[in-house]
């Protein structure tokens, strides 16, 4: 099973509006260990990059007058993608302008989808914890995710954020030194982290509120109540 984990930085927000990839980052996961065999290219948009985009990733018109252009490593980065399952957060953005992008160079291939399957961890996330913050940040906090080395956004290094949160969301493996050896195409072990559920968990213990608890809980519902129009739906009838 081959997997690419994917992330891209513009020039702005909208293709529509002829805004461009500006760096693109891949990590590769064969059953689901990290390969090293990743794909990462600055791309030269030109066009101007948005001061609000600079904010965020810190890549200037001056870094990039020397990269190349999109059509320059579209054939290598099709060939990267064929056949992989693509693992995006917030997949339609990255898509869109990759979409953009290939259809502006004219290739045989005019749609990432024609390529790839897409899976987007911000979708799973937002159904393993609705209702709360899904950002990549927020992810990394939850399941213990090292992002120090965050302090601006980068195609790569979110990439490879994404990939142990990923792997972490569906149970499984994660680590950053078990993979391939490109050269040699043996397997290269090293350090490890493994995710797994406790085979047995320990009684959870029962903390009760106190009775000043209780009297602030009341008192704050029937303030809820008094402002809702007695409308407060965590007030019983009997408690009105």
């Amino acid at each position: 099973m081959r997997q690419i984990v994917l992330d891209t930085e513009t020039t702005g927000l909208e293709p529509t509006e002829g805004h461009r990839i500006i760096e693109i980052g891949c990590v590769e996961l064969v059953d689901r260990r990290l390969t090293r065999n990743n794909f990462h290219q600055y791309l030269n948009p030109d066009r101007g990059i948005d001061q609000a985009a600079v904010g965020v990733h810190g890549i200037t018109n001056e870094f990039l007058r020397d990269k190349p252009r999109f059509a320059d490593i579209a054939e290598d980065f099709v060939r990267y993608l064929r056949g992989a399952e693509l693992i995006i957060h917030n997949a339609p953005f990255d898509v869109g302008f990759l979409d953009h992008e290939l259809r502006r160079c004219k290739t045989d291939t005019q749609s990432i989808q024609d390529l790839c399957q897409v899976t987007d961890t911000l979708v799973m996330a937002r159904s393993l914890h609705p209702g709360q913050r899904n950002s990549l940040d927020a992810l990394c906090k939850r399941y213990t995710v090292d992002n120090s080395q965050r302090d601006l956004h980068g195609a790569l290094l979110d990439a490879e954020i994404l990939a142990d949160v990923y792997l972490a969301m569906t149970g499984g493996q994660a680590s950053l030194s078990l993979g391939i050896d490109s050269a040699s195409g043996t397997a290269s072990t090293m350090h490890q982290v493994v995710h797994r559920l406790p085979t047995q968990r320990p009684p959870l213990p029962v903390v009760r509120a106190s009775k000043d608890e209780l009297a602030a809980h009341r008192s704050r519902l029937a303030a809820i109540d008094e402002a809702s129009g007695g409308r407060c739906l965590w007030l019983e009838r009997g408690d009105r």
